[in-house]
């Protein structure tokens, strides 16, 4: 990458070229118990469907994840994680033409996602696992390294991690960071990396942030229940665009994409 202006974020084949526009990750849980669509999407018919929806709103990347990590989640085996995730996997093959995401902190779940050809593993518990790096080392595909705890851990969190990555010879350009909204912050702090994520950027890596429908939504606008937070979610994800994130992490796909080609335009006016 030879200057900022330049970012890449590289996931197997495909090319997010950073700073020309803002990108979307869609999610779908595939889970019956998500804070937000637990068991919506739950049948691999619904699930596939859903997939499907997603990348015809306009999403960049697909995001699927099968297990829940709501406050005070509890975790199920890799087994049943990847038996909720395969088959989707298997219906949407040939079907989808974005980079697919395996929200996953599994290395067997990563591995065999990889061979279903996604090129994205999402790991919210940052690749603390070195096994984790150990798998995606031997593909090409981007990572996500999620941050959980207190704001003033974030940046010597991710230097670390994304030095450790180098000693797997995982390139700089295939790591994406996120600041973890609502893991192990406090209210306040979710709201500071909202307005300025510039100031948590480690180095010319890429950086995802996901507020969508989260509790930092709620608590800021008189707490409505999880299905009438899109509106709190545009606000929170429109600062986060504007101060720095790259990608962002909705549920509401068609109006997140909406809402962030204007604020594209806008951010053009302002470099300008």
């Amino acid at each position: 990458m030879d200057s900022y202006n330049n970012r890449v974020f590289k996931t197997g084949k495909s090319r997010l070229f950073l700073g020309k526009r803002s990108y979307i990750m869609g999610v779908l849980n595939v889970t019956p118990d998500s804070f937000s669509d637990g068991g919506k999407w739950a049948s691999p018919d619904s699930a596939i469907t859903r997939a499907l929806e997603i990348q015809s709103q306009g999403a960049d990347i697909l995001d699927i994840g099968g297990q829940s990590t709501r406050p005070g989640y509890e975790k199920v085996p890799w087994e049943e994680e990847l038996e909720r995730i395969a088959p989707v996997l298997e219906g949407i093959k040939g079907k989808i033409h974005i980079p697919i995401s395996v929200d996953t902190f599994y290395p067997e779940v990563a591995q065999r996602c990889l061979e279903f050809g996604i090129e994205i593993v999402n790991d919210v518990t940052g690749f603390k696992n070195r096994k984790m790096f150990e798998v995606v080392s031997k593909s090409d595909c981007g990572l996500i390294i999620m941050h959980s705890g207190t704001n003033n851990s974030m940046t010597d969190f991710f230097r670390a991690q994304t030095q450790l990555a180098g000693k797997y010879n995982i390139a700089s350009n295939r790591i994406c960071l996120d600041p973890g909204i609502g893991f192990g912050k406090s209210y306040k702090e979710n709201l500071f990396i909202l307005g300025n994520v510039d100031k948590f950027r480690v180095g010319e890596y890429a950086v995802l942030v996901g507020a969508s429908r989260k509790r930092v939504i709620a608590m800021s606008c008189g707490n409505p229940p999880v299905e009438e937070r899109l509106f709190g979610t545009i606000a929170a994800h429109s600062a986060a665009l504007l101060s720095g994130a790259d990608i962002i992490r909705v549920h509401d796909v068609k109006e997140a994409v909406q809402a962030a080609r204007v604020i594209d335009e806008i951010k053009g006016e302002i470099r300008a």
